[in-house]
């Protein structure tokens, strides 16, 4: 078997087109190291040229130095050969002069001499030549300090000569020598401010300022450009704070060339002009750069940086404006930075409210119920944390308008979330959340959230921010007033909720019902024809008990799901109330039942329907949230009712009882009901109570029902009017507050 075995392998083997593994390692092992050692010498013979080139920089150097060392040394010689030849002149001269001074001696004494000797001769002209003009001694002065680069001695030089009045037109091609030596030195860019402040007053003496002026701006700009260059690859690491620098780095070139400006040419207002211009393009280009190296515009960093370039750029300028008045650049950076950030503030609001619209699409019950007034105000925070002082007393409004919008896209997802809303007008109609609040406990979560929202979290988020600007602005400023109407907008959003959700709770309240509980005006049509008055168990209609049994119940809902907002239930309660009165009085179909010509109408029938009407403000005086609206709509559809009544010939005089008996009965019938008995004692003792034709009193109305308690009917069982109301005893701030503007208006 071993045989056979070796026998199959060897035969195996023998196939040709089959590579052993050894040869396939064999041959990529090769070509590896093949390239590796290529690779090795390429780096050797890179190491080598390398080294020769360091060797011949550091020789050419050394030689450098060498020559400059050399040419140190001959400049030094040339200037001492050049002072002995002018001490060696001056040697010349003296000994002319004293030869020429012993050749007159010897003239004079030999008296017999009359002939002129040709060599004293001589003498007198070589020293008429050499001392009876010492202008080209000065020419030759100032030519060697030009040649020298001694500017200064130069200049000095100049200066005494003029104060001689010596002629000018010769000193006018060594002026254009000094002068071109002047601007050569002061656009040198390693130049100091001290040697570049030198050589500009050197200009300013050759009757040059405009020329240096413009080098002092020149040399400015090319040094802060250079400063700036070096800086701009730091961008990218300090994307939120890199404004800061580029702005320390542009105002103080701009300062101190102000400065030196002013130390150099004085205020003039033409300098001072060329300065003002040169700083505003400088400061268009710092601009331009923060634009160019900014993040992406609808992060929270380039929210930051550019909030960071406002603060400060625009402190620099106060700066620049308190060193000198004429240089005011704050609206000229306000104007330059104005588009920048309101695009970046738009962006990044637009992504706030994509991180909005995705909370509501997720919808997942839990973020809504639960986190969803958390979620948004992270939103807002994100936002205003990367906001600079600056930035919000310059561009405070624009963001509350932004939150304002937001607030209302938040507000839209929660009606959304609102079962039977069907509103083409709501932003984004057509998306679709798949989260509905169907029980009493969920809309009411949604509706505590929307009120935590604009009532606390949002005021607590925004009032360090607008108390900056009230500093500035001083008390009964705009920007109070701009809050305050803020507010009043953030309200009127909130309204949108509560109105919602009360009239699709109304609507369903209504149209839900079948029988006799559904609320029609044909169950007025339907009495015994007997007078109320003398039924001791007379009773609001069916639709308006179970309308008390709802409202207990949601209000038993609230004061566990709105725990510690006794306010929101009490707006929440005072606005269903209003909602059902509203709907009585504008349903047009109601009141046509009663204006048909074919129906018989009785006295109980408006008997029942007054009793209701006071029912309802019954309900609200004991819940503690009575509105001044709720009595007036009452009002008016009692009045509507007597009208329509009278018209079919009943006398309202003698069909109604007086009004007492109306307020006592829905007193016992809430009572009734409350305690689920079928009687109870009425206590006759009730002084706030609801004339209905007595409009005088309806200020004093106002007031009793926000101050009334429980105590004030005896015969109710108090726990069942304080669980009912679940709103702690207290006076309505303001009565209006709950009625929508347009009824508002009408409020006498």
């Amino acid at each position: 078997m071993v045989m056979e075995s070796s026998e199959e392998d060897d035969e195996y083997v023998a196939h040709e087109w089959i590579t052993p593994q050894s040869s396939v390692s064999a041959a990529y092992q090769s070509h590896t190291e093949k390239g590796i050692r290529k690779l090795c010498s390429e780096l050797l013979e890179l190491k080598d040229a390398v080294e020769n080139l360091c060797g011949n920089m550091q020789s050419k150097y050394l030689a450098f130095l060498r020559l400059h060392e050399e040419v140190v040394e001959v400049e030094h010689e040339l200037i001492n050969l050049q002072k002995h030849v002018s001490a060696q002149g001056i040697l010349v001269q003296d000994l002319i002069r004293g030869v020429s001074r012993e050749l007159e001696t010897w003239k004079k004494l030999d008296p017999a001499c009359t002939k002129p000797d040709p060599v004293c001769l001589e003498l007198t002209e070589l020293l008429a030549k050499t001392t009876t003009d010492p202008k080209p001694s000065f020419l030759e002065t100032l030519d060697g300090f030009i040649v020298e680069h001694r500017v200064e001695e130069a200049l000095n030089l100049l200066e005494t000569e003029e104060k001689e009045n010596v002629q000018a037109a010769e000193l006018l091609k060594r002026k254009e020598l000094l002068e071109d030596q002047l601007v050569t030195i002061a656009q040198q860019s390693s130049l100091s401010i001290f040697e570049l402040k030198k050589a500009l007053s050197g200009l300013i003496k050759l009757d040059k300022p405009v020329l240096a002026h413009q080098l002092l701006l020149k040399a400015y700009g090319s040094k802060l450009q250079k400063r700036v260059e070096s800086f701009i690859p730091s961008c990218s690491v300090y994307q939120e704070t890199y404004p800061a620098t580029l702005s320390q780095l542009v105002f103080s070139t701009i300062s101190n060339a102000a400065k030196d400006s002013v130390s150099l040419f004085g205020d003039a207002s033409s300098y001072t002009n060329r300065v003002v211009q040169w700083a505003e393009y400088e400061i268009e280009t710092f601009v331009r750069l923060v634009k160019e190296n900014s993040p992406l515009l609808e992060t929270a960093s380039a929210l930051r940086s550019a909030s960071v370039c406002i603060q400060a750029s625009l402190s620099h300028c106060a700066i620049l404006e308190k060193q000198q008045k004429v240089l005011k650049f704050s609206k000229v950076v306000l104007v330059l930075l104005t588009p920048y950030m309101e695009e970046i503030l738009d962006l990044n609001f637009r992504r706030a409210r994509r991180r909005v619209v995705e909370m509501g699409r997720e919808g997942d019950p839990e973020v809504m119920l639960t986190s969803s007034a958390k979620v948004f105000m992270s939103v807002i925070k994100d936002n205003l944390d990367q906001l600079t002082p600056m930035a919000i007393s310059h561009f405070g409004g624009i963001v509350l308008n932004k939150i304002l919008q937001l607030f209302d896209r938040y507000v839209d997802i929660l009606i959304k979330a609102l079962p039977n809303t069907e509103d083409d007008s709501l932003v984004d109609s057509k998306e679709h959340l798949n989260f509905r609040a169907e029980t009493d406990s969920q809309q009411l979560a949604l509706i505590g959230a929307a009120y935590s929202v604009s009532d606390e979290l949002l005021p607590v988020a925004v009032s360090q921010f607008f108390n900056l600007q009230s500093e500035k602005e001083g008390p009964g400023g705009g920007v109070n007033l701009e809050y305050k109407d803020w507010k009043r907008h953030l309200g009127h959003s909130l309204d949108r909720l509560r109105d919602h959700f009360c009239r699709q709770y109304v609507l369903n309240f209504v149209y839900s019902r079948e029988g006799e509980a559904r609320l029609d005006a044909r169950m007025y049509l339907q009495g015994k024809g007997d007078d109320l008055f003398w039924d001791p168990e007379a009773l609001p209609s069916y639709p308006f008990q179970a309308l008390f049994g709802r409202l207990q119940q949601l209000a038993s809902v609230a004061g566990d799901v709105l725990l510690g907002k006794e306010k929101v239930q009490k707006i929440l309660l005072s606005r269903l109330t209003e909602t059902v009165v509203m709907w009585l009085s504008d349903e047009q179909e109601f009141w046509e039942v009663f204006e048909n010509d074919t129906v018989q109408l009785q006295p109980s029938g408006l008997q029942q329907l007054i009793l209701d009407m006071r029912f309802i403000v019954e309900i609200a005086v004991c819940g503690r949230y009575s509105t001044r609206t709720i009595h007036q709509l009452v009002s008016v559809i009692i009045m509507h009712a007597i009208r329509a009544f009278s018209a079919k010939g009943i006398d309202p005089q003698s069909a109604l009882p007086e009004d007492e008996w109306f307020v006592d009965t829905a007193k016992a019938a809430i009572s009734k009901l409350v305690q689920g008995t079928s009687g109870s004692d009425i206590s006759d003792e009730h002084d706030e109570h609801i004339i209905l034709h007595d409009d005088d009193d309806e200020d004093e109305e106002e007031e009793s029902d926000s101050e009334e308690s429980t105590d004030s009917i005896p015969s109710l069982d108090e726990s069942s009017c304080d669980s009912f109301a679940s709103a702690v005893a207290g006076e309505i701030e303001s009565p209006v507050y709950f009625t929508d503007p347009d009824e508002s208006d009408q409020q006498p």
